[in-house]
């Protein structure tokens, strides 16, 4: 399980950062600021692109953006903050595009793949469990509102609109863990799914009987035969976004009383 959390560090303060707030005066003396925010946010991108989330420590960050240890305390109080500015810097980096078409799904559909774009290339982002209070920063701020308007025509009362979007990005986030831990799985174990199927397919003729297990030999057989391995990223997000979409369905597009939003 992750130990990143966002919203983890001091409220006020990470909330004064997002938003590019004047630092509370302190009698404490530091080292002469060389750097920016900005630079010590982005050095923790890059690090955390490159190398995962846990490569990025105070030390790494300060040798990323060419300043002493000690000095990124003087833009950021710890980890926790550094990683809600972070997500933030990349949510606001997003494409926020006008709405072309008038269906619903087609613009759920593509906020669904700009955040799977998102997550693909900062796979670090589906490591942080998210916490019932986000860092309400511009950059989430902005996303949250754009992706809120892809709803607009669709009839749903605002909390419902507040809960699709949300059901939706879940989906997004699961499906974006699955696909970042098994391209993990393969590379550390330097074996594609179906060199490692091929490489057990003795021991698995002997123990897996087809009588005994009938449903699973054949569907497994069918889907392995299929897609070369047990599980299809690109399957698996077509076939789910689909049925997300679907069940969204059910409560836009069922019939509701003249002048009343859908409960």
């Amino acid at each position: 399980m992750t130990d990143h959390r966002t919203g983890s560090g001091e409220p006020s303060t990470t909330l004064g950062l997002l938003w590019g707030l004047p630092p509370r005066p302190t009698r404490r003396k530091g080292p002469a600021r060389s750097a920016t925010v900005a630079q010590i946010v982005n050095g923790a991108v890059a690090l955390a692109d490159e190398s995962g989330l846990r490569a990025v420590t105070v030390r790494a960050v300060a040798e990323r953006v060419g300043i002493s240890a000690m000095s990124v305390y003087t833009y950021v109080p710890g980890k926790p903050e550094l990683i809600d500015l972070m997500l933030d810097a990349l949510y606001a980096r997003m494409d926020r595009p006008r709405w072309q078409s008038g269906s619903w799904r087609d613009r759920l559909t593509a906020v669904a793949e700009a955040n799977r774009g998102l997550l693909s290339e900062h796979a670090w982002v589906t490591e942080i469990a998210a916490l019932s209070r986000p860092p309400l920063g511009p950059g989430l701020m902005a996303k949250y509102e754009h992706e809120l308007s892809a709803f607009d025509g669709t009839g749903l009362a605002d909390r419902d609109v507040d809960a699709a979007l949300t059901f939706l990005l879940g989906f997004v986030q699961a499906h974006c863990r699955a696909a970042h831990d098994a391209r993990r799985a393969t590379t550390d174990s330097a074996m594609s799914d179906a060199d490692w199927w091929a490489a057990n397919q003795p021991i698995l003729a002997q123990a897996f009987d087809a009588e005994v297990y009938p449903r699973a030999v054949r569907i497994g057989a069918a889907v392995g035969e299929a897609q070369q391995s047990a599980w299809s990223d690109e399957r698996a997000w077509s076939f789910g976004l689909e049925r997300v979409l679907d069940g969204l369905a059910a409560i836009i597009e069922r019939p509701a009383e003249a002048g009343t939003p859908h409960t």
